[in-house]
């Protein structure tokens, strides 16, 4: 249902155009707001020379008809201004992330530069990957608003204050993938970012359940209904980034969020809030929420887009899906009843381009780092740490592999206590390693019994889901979870 149109009214082309216009508008004018641009005009209109001198000028013509005194006058001097104090740098992303290796700085993009991110539970913060289309806005917390729209009984807006502190607060830790980790290791080569392993991080993410929003103000909550959820930092003339999500799964868990591991988002990672949908690729993840529409399909058709431009429909429709070198782009659904992932990509005559929504399961080994040279402890051993992950499945097990894939051992579970939408830190003792260089692979199973598949198919195979042990090469290099292409190579020493 597109915006502003209630149940039972019967779309036209012209509310159609109205609701595009109004859509574009009311990003645009909140994206300006928020980064100080509508401010900047107003200041501009208001001040500098020309008001200050037509004051002056008119203040001396009536002094001069006035009738001369005695006493020459003396010509007034201007106080002193102050020079205002220059506001300092901000810090460059790789002072504030010193744990990255920057990719873009502008649309800032940037993943773990080091394998040691995956030895631990927590990312920290400076070592959480960044993914943005756009440039991080400068935003006034106490400005900000979340609009509810669509089949609510009543459409609003929500301030940051209200979020926080007229709901409840929920954490929860999430594992939270970039959909295009892995993509630099797609032959041949895709475009985009070029992604190794260093897009993913898990960490504590504290909110409000938007169940309790969306109950609080009469939403339409049915099962088959979707929370379409847009950002708020495209700039004009840009396609806004969109996103529908199943009301199945934003009732269960999702969270608009607000703080990172225990602290205020960082700008980059969408402050002041951002969606949070636990277990599903970071794509969904939409930052900087200005509003949220409730309705009864995706977000699709003309209604949503602007003449040629796909203003809301093409991080939902048209990007984020698996398209093979055979296929003349996506389909497109007005609903789907699939969303994991991994079955969308088997269940190929039911959804022929699979959506990133369930994560697959996967796993990196975080120790030994790529090229490194390691010594056994004194027993003659090495221990080889990493995590796995698997969206909302779980996962059930880890083999690591010494020798290339060649043979296998079971490796153990340790750390934290077991949430499914983190992952699962894990071990194995390698036991008499030989000196000499070693490839060095893991793979995990989740609790369906899928396990990573070993290599990248070729392109002319037109595979579309998991197969032969084989992912499927896409042209936006989206889901890498073969096992294979995120091997290591350590030495070990004599």
């Amino acid at each position: 249902m597109p915006d502003g149109q209630q149940r039972g009214d019967e779309p036209t082309d012209d509310d159609a155009r109205k609701t595009s216009s109004r859509n574009k508008y009311v990003a645009r004018r909140r994206f300006l707001m928020a980064t100080g641009a509508l401010a900047g005009v107003g200041v501009l209109a208001g001040c500098g020379g020309q008001t200050g001198d037509t004051e002056t000028t008119a203040t001396t013509a009536a002094t001069t008809t006035e009738e001369p005194t005695e006493e020459p006058t003396e010509t007034p001097t201007e106080e002193p201004t102050e020079t205002p104090e220059e506001e300092p740098e901000e810090p460059s992303l790789e002072e504030k992330y010193p744990g990255l290796e920057i990719l873009s700085p502008e649309p800032e993009n940037a993943q773990a530069a080091s394998r040691s991110t995956y030895a631990g539970y927590i990312t920290p913060n400076e070592e959480f990957y960044i993914r943005n289309h756009y440039v991080s806005p400068t935003i006034d917390e106490s400005e900000w608003q979340v609009s509810l729209t669509g089949l609510v009984d009543s459409e609003l807006e929500l301030s940051m204050e209200e979020i926080k502190n007229s709901f409840g607060t929920d954490s929860v830790a999430h594992t939270m993938q970039c959909s295009g980790n892995g993509r630099s290791y797609f032959e041949p080569q895709v475009g985009g970012n070029q992604w190794s392993f260093g897009a993913v991080g898990n960490t504590v993410w504290t909110g409000t359940p938007i169940s309790e929003i969306l109950n609080a103000y009469g939403a339409d909550t049915s099962a088959g209904n979707y929370l379409t959820v847009m950002g708020g930092e495209a700039p004009d003339g840009e396609d806004i980034f969109t996103r529908s999500i199943p009301m199945e799964k934003v009732m269960d868990d999702c969270l608009l969020a607000y703080e990172m591991n225990g602290s205020a988002l960082p700008k980059e990672h969408g402050f002041p809030v951002r969606l949070l949908v636990p277990g599903w690729f970071g794509n969904n993840n939409v930052k900087w929420v200005d509003r949220m529409h409730v309705m009864d399909k995706m977000v699709i058709g003309e209604e949503w887009e602007d003449g040629d431009q796909r203003l809301y429909t093409h991080w939902q429709q048209y990007s984020y899906r698996i398209i093979p070198e055979q296929d003349d782009g996506a389909v497109q659904y007005e609903s789907i009843d699939i969303f994991d992932t991994y079955e969308q990509m088997q269940n190929t005559d039911e959804i022929r381009n699979a959506y990133m929504y369930d994560q697959l399961v996967k796993s990196l080994i975080g120790y030994p780092g790529e090229g490194q040279t390691v010594a056994p402890s004194p027993g003659g051993t090495i221990e080889v740490v990493g995590v796995a992950w698997a969206g909302e499945d779980g996962v059930d097990s880890v083999e690591v592999s010494t020798d290339g894939g060649e043979t296998w051992g079971e490796a153990e579970f340790y750390g934290p206590a077991y949430t499914p939408t983190a992952w699962r830190q894990f071990r194995y003792i390698w036991s008499d390693p030989s000196a000499g260089e070693h490839t060095l692979v893991s793979r995990a199973t989740d609790s369906q019994g899928r396990v990573q598949p070993a290599t990248i198919s070729a392109p002319e195979e037109g595979l579309r889901g998991i197969q032969d042990d084989k992912f499927p090469w896409n042209e936006d290099g989206y889901a890498n979870n073969a096992y294979m292409p995120h091997a290591i190579t350590c030495t070990v020493e004599e």
